[in-house]
């Protein structure tokens, strides 16, 4: 059998409980992951039982209940708790979604609340974007057009052409899907992953574009699209219903008939 010893900040500890307090009759315990650059030490789940009559009735509302009145040393993103952001992303009873949007009620157990996975941790809830914003980068997210001169007016859409970017532009760029892909676990230096991806077939499906066949040469690659195993992680735990694996088919196909 083989052995494998892993390294001593792999492990994650139990922290400290906070109670609830006296005479709460609607408490419900809210395990968090705690790590901080700070300290040489390893990360931990601090326990927070909270009265529920206390706070709103969403997630992100314990949250922030925890940071104004429990632990002020809690550090997580948020902005405008509407679903809007994407700030508030993070694993939420195992699945990767918007604090802001996860109903407490729907979680029967104790909630456990960790950071959006296999990213690294800047402090407590909060993830190190950087690479998955470089990425987005990489792509060009905005409209190329060598037409010359530009028109005076706004460059026009059939109805029918404008449908086709219907369930792309809606991407609040939370990266739910991202972390959610172990193609993207496994190859993140390489793979665009499913937001990324999302984002590129948005601007190679909009009849405005004329940079259509640099999109996809761009993106003819081993790994930066054809690491998408079609899993459908990524469709699964979206928050705005969208379907990421659906949009990478398309450029797949895209690509093949390129060939033909």
């Amino acid at each position: 059998m083989v052995e494998f010893t892993l390294p001593r900040n792999s492990k994650v500890g139990k922290g400290k409980t906070y109670p609830a307090p006296a005479g709460a009759t609607n408490v419900k315990a809210f395990g968090i992951y705690r790590w901080s650059p700070d300290d040489d030490s390893n990360p931990v789940v601090d326990t927070y039982e909270l009265d529920l009559d206390k706070m709103g009735p969403m997630v992100l509302d314990a949250l922030i209940h925890i940071k104004n009145e429990v632990d002020p040393t809690l550090t997580f993103r948020r902005s405008c708790r509407e679903g809007i952001c994407g700030s508030c992303a993070m694993n939420i009873d195992g699945e990767n979604t918007l604090a802001c949007l996860k109903p407490i009620r729907d979680v029967k157990k104790a909630v456990a609340i960790s950071p959006l996975p296999h990213m690294p941790v800047v402090k407590d809830l909060v993830p190190d974007l950087n690479g998955a914003y470089a990425q987005l980068a990489s792509i060009e997210p905005w409209m190329k057009s060598d037409t010359a001169p530009p028109p005076d007016a706004e460059r026009r859409q059939s109805e029918e052409e404008r449908a086709k970017l219907d369930g792309m532009w809606e991407c609040i760029l939370c990266f739910c899907c991202t972390t959610s892909c172990p193609s993207y676990w496994w190859n993140g230096d390489r793979y665009l992953g499913p937001a990324t991806l999302l984002a590129a077939y948005r601007w190679i499906a909009d009849s405005r574009d004329e940079a259509k066949g640099a999109r996809l040469d761009a993106l003819e690659d081993p790994l930066k699209l054809y690491a998408c195993r079609t899993i459908m992680n990524c469709t699964q735990t979206c928050p705005k219903g969208l379907n990421p694996a659906k949009a990478i088919a398309e450029i797949k196909k895209l690509q093949l008939e390129r060939k033909v």
